[in-house]
């Protein structure tokens, strides 16, 4: 990030090339893996001396980042409103990054006609469609078929991954979903996970109490999770009868309120002012997720802080690779009560599995293993923009053809609102 202590010629901020992130939402790191994820990629723009504008409709709410700390220019947008276009020209970005695909639904046709040299770049976050898929099967108690994936979120993410000229993957399993079964080309997705640093906290095991979860209220996989625990505590509290677990997450419901029960050591505490103070005095994380896509990030979260972990298939799901788990990965309700319970009263096998979470860490989500390929991939883009989109036959079709009807549809609705003004 550059520092402005001393005198910097203006001609110098013309020749930085600039990045104008288009977001739903402005980020939310203590909220959210997706806040954290959009300011490891700022971080990584603003490394690679980028300025850098954040376009959004959505307003700050009490945990909103203060992008302006990062000398970021905040910039409010309106939905179908031509004051997009009249903003966007001026800025004349060399890099435009999507939030989401529903950002890039919403503002990519006008994008393409505005700055046609930009860089378009999609964060996927995580596939939205995959998390969906298996959210319908796991509620009907189907197993997932790949004809499941064939959702509208399918369609609708595909379009956009196919219109943007990269999309950044951010789980090894959804790269090679989408490269070796659905045939998409490696010439227009990158793999760039969440990135981690090992903190490492001195308190010992024997001064640890209790199981811990976490998770933003509002994301399903997580009310689920929650549920699951519900069902399974009590046979975990038989065994361990001193030990509570703390339910932690942003955004509490009161349907999640009313599965409070302090006589059962069921706590539900809402948001966590500090994950690091959270997960530091716990003893074991417990995440047994049913459903998702993506990396976990309570689960990155307890490698880097040195929490072992029970969790799922799912939950588990492209994270760790060759290397042993940080804690237990079981598919069973009955192999995770055995689990929980031998992992929190053997100190011997904590050890081991916290060190596993730190080597996983260390070999798998440091940003400086990533940061040199995304830039490479930015610059051979970008020396070769023509040819690259020249290749995406499939994207320059969607492009032709999704983007015309999102055109015409968009300033139809444009014209109603000034007929109403």
């Amino acid at each position: 990030m550059l520092k402005y202590d001393k005198f910097i010629p203006l001609s110098y901020f013309y020749s930085m090339k600039h990045l104008v992130i288009i977001g739903m939402v402005i980020p939310e790191p203590n909220s959210t893996a997706a806040g954290k994820r959009m300011l490891q990629l700022i971080d990584f723009f603003s490394q690679a001396n980028y300025r850098i504008s954040f376009l959004t409709a959505a307003g700050n709410v009490e945990f909103s980042f203060n992008l302006k700390e990062l000398n970021i220019n905040l910039i409010t947008i309106e939905i179908n409103s031509p004051n997009f276009e009249t903003i966007l020209q001026g800025l004349q970005p060399d890099v435009v990054l999507y939030d989401r695909f529903v950002t890039e639904e919403q503002f990519g046709w006008k994008v393409a006609e505005i700055c046609p040299n930009a860089i378009k770049i999609l964060d996927t976050e995580d596939l939205h469609f995959l998390r969906k898929a298996r959210e319908n099967a796991y509620k009907k108690g189907l197993n997932l078929n790949e004809i499941d994936f064939q959702n509208e979120v399918f369609i609708r993410e595909m379009a956009s991954i196919y219109r943007s000229d990269l999309s950044l993957i951010i789980s090894e399993f959804e790269y090679d979903l989408l490269a070796h079964t659905l045939k998409v080309s490696p010439d227009i997705l990158l793999y760039i996970p969440l990135f981690a640093e090992v903190t490492p906290d001195s308190v010992s095991f024997i001064n640890r109490k209790n199981f811990v979860s976490i998770g933003n209220f509002l994301h399903e996989p997580n009310w689920q999770t929650v549920l699951k625990l519900k069902q399974i505590w009590l046979q975990i509290k038989k065994q361990i009868p001193e030990a509570e677990i703390h339910i932690y997450g942003a955004y509490i419901t009161e349907k999640a309120k009313q599965l409070h029960n302090e006589k059962q050591g069921f706590w539900v505490k809402g948001r966590a002012n500090s994950v690091e103070e959270v997960f530091n005095n716990a003893r074991v994380l417990l995440a047994p997720i049913p459903f998702g896509a993506g990396i976990k990030g309570k689960l990155l979260d307890s490698m880097r802080l040195g929490l072992p972990n029970i969790t799922t298939k799912i939950g588990a799901e492209a994270m760790h690779g060759n290397l042993p788990w940080n804690g237990f990965v079981v598919e069973d309700d009955e192999s995770f009560v055995e689990k929980a319970i031998n992992l929190y009263n053997n100190q011997d096998l904590w050890y081991q599995c916290q060190k596993q979470g730190y080597d996983l860490v260390e070999n798998r989500y440091k940003k400086e293993q990533f940061y040199p390929i995304f830039e490479e991939k930015i610059q051979s883009i970008s020396t070769k923009l023509k040819a690259h989109r020249m290749r995406n036959y499939f994207g320059k079709i969607l492009l032709h053809h999704t983007l015309q009807s999102s055109k015409y549809l968009g300033k139809w609705i444009e014209e109603k609102q000034k007929n109403r003004e």
